[in-house]
């Protein structure tokens, strides 16, 4: 994870190296009430990252993330700012971990693909999400086509959690299991120029709470997203 958090702070570097050399000093906005304020939605990879020993993840694993970014400027040209605001995040992830209810305890196991048959092994999750970033921006009143670079984080709450399954042990549902991390804070970054933004986010919170074990060893994985994200104003 340090080699992730090492290519974003350089690709932030890089691209406010070169996009400072595109503005101009001369630009002056005429409405000093100038802001960016906007809608954002978010189509993610969900990954999980630091699993253990036998865990995979199969099938697509994704998200969809949408909300509203009030926009402070924080100097005359209103190229910073800081942008706070309110979210919404559906979370899918595919894979062979089952999670399961034996006699009112949750209990963890591995399926394996060659002796278990299963069509779903799925959990989601249905967040809400307080943004806060950092935001810089070379736009104009005139012209929306802009580079961007957003860095700032995120308190995400999980207050809907399921664990879907169809196989060969059953076909049930587990709504909200005990043992997940309802909060999950998350650093993020959105940079692009115009319509075409990347983004990706790392929690600093695993998924589960350390009760939650697999052959004895804590599941300590954590959610690592990485997509496309646009701003609507």
């Amino acid at each position: 994870m340090q080699k992730l958090l090492f290519f974003i702070i350089n690709v932030f570097v890089v691209i406010v190296s070169y996009s400072q050399n595109a503005v101009s000093d001369s630009l002056v906005y005429d409405d000093p009430k100038y802001r960016e304020d906007q809608f954002y939605l978010a189509l993610t990879y969900n990954f999980m990252e630091n699993k253990p020993n036998g865990m995979s993840q199969q099938g697509l694993s994704s998200g969809l993330h949408l909300g509203f970014i009030r926009d402070i400027p924080i100097n005359q040209k209103r190229t910073l700012a800081i942008g706070v605001g309110f979210g919404y995040s559906n979370n899918s992830y595919n894979h062979n971990l089952l999670i399961r209810e034996v006699e009112d305890d949750l209990t963890y196991e591995l399926l394996s693909t060659t002796i278990d048959t299963y069509s779903k092994n799925k959990f989601n999750t249905h967040e809400v999400a307080f943004p806060i970033q950092f935001r810089w921006r070379n736009s104009t009143i005139e012209s929306h086509k802009f580079w961007r670079i957003y860095l700032g984080a995120k308190i995400n709450y999980i207050f809907h959690s399921v664990v879907k399954h169809k196989g060969d042990v059953g076909n049930f549902k587990l709504r909200n299991p005990n043992s997940v991390q309802r909060f999950q804070p998350v650093i993020d970054l959105g940079f692009g120029w115009n319509t075409w933004n990347f983004y990706a986010s790392y929690s600093l919170n695993t998924l589960f709470k350390n009760s939650a074990k697999v052959e004895g060893v804590a599941i300590n994985t954590r959610a690592v997203k990485f997509g496309l994200i646009f701003y609507i104003f």
